[in-house]
């Protein structure tokens, strides 16, 4: 899978990474869980485009159907719309599918934005590795200041900002966020909002959008769970 021009706009996967990404340690949080949440970014960010729909089962499961001769050009997001282009597939059948192989793409395109940095360590003093430290883009930080917002301030997000905070939400980390973040009950209470798709005031044409978001975000909820 090759890197994109760092010319084109970060995914959504990109960004819940960076922003799951501790300086302090060099760790990624929620690791037991990462692969349902990178999975859940990139198929929100195709519900975003209009490349997929949804839709509620009778048995109240999610199902996820491509959009015809919307393929994105993208190769991470156009690989799980390949995922349900044949037939509509579970979103909880669809997230272990496409998440297991993204931590790594996603790493080196943060890398190859200056987002992060490598640097060659050794585990025990003996063993080669590769440590992970915060780049020098400075994009984190004004993610996390726009999550804030969002969180603390109360300010009511666009769509794409809505659903990172929602699916950081999702991956049961925001306590590790504290200070930064506060870890309250009102910080709790409207991230707890935002999973279920209520993002406060915000144009009718976001209707479609909330409801694709709630259930993407809901079944990451659901499939993370178990994992905490």
């Amino acid at each position: 899978m090759t890197t994109p021009s760092t010319s084109a706009p970060p995914t959504l996967a990109e960004d819940l990474l960076l922003l799951l990404f501790q300086p302090d340690s060099g760790t990624i949080a929620g690791e037991n869980t990462l692969f349902y949440v990178l999975g859940g970014a990139v198929l929100a960010q195709l519900g975003l485009e209009a490349r997929v729909t949804t839709e509620k089962t009778k048995t109240g499961t999610v199902n996820m159907s491509a959009v015809a001769d919307k393929a994105p050009s993208d190769e991470i997001l156009r690989a799980a719309w390949a995922s349900v282009q044949d037939k509509p597939r579970g979103v909880q059948t669809v997230l272990p599918a496409i998440g297991p192989t993204l931590r790594q793409p996603l790493i080196d395109r943060l890398v190859a934005r200056g987002d992060l940095r490598q640097e060659k360590a050794k585990a025990l003093g003996i063993f080669p590795t590769t440590a992970l430290k915060d780049g020098p883009s400075g994009r984190r930080d004004e993610l996390l200041a726009d999550v804030r917002g969002v969180l603390v301030d109360g300010v009511a997000p666009a769509p794409r900002l809505a659903a990172l905070t929602g699916l950081l939400s999702a991956s049961g980390t925001l306590p590790q966020f504290d200070p930064s973040i506060p870890w309250n009950s009102a910080v709790y209470t409207r991230a707890e909002e935002l999973e279920r798709g209520d993002w406060g005031a915000a144009g009718a044409g976001e209707a479609v959008e909330r409801t694709v978001m709630a259930m993407i975000v809901g079944n990451v909820t659901i499939a993370t769970f178990a994992l905490r």
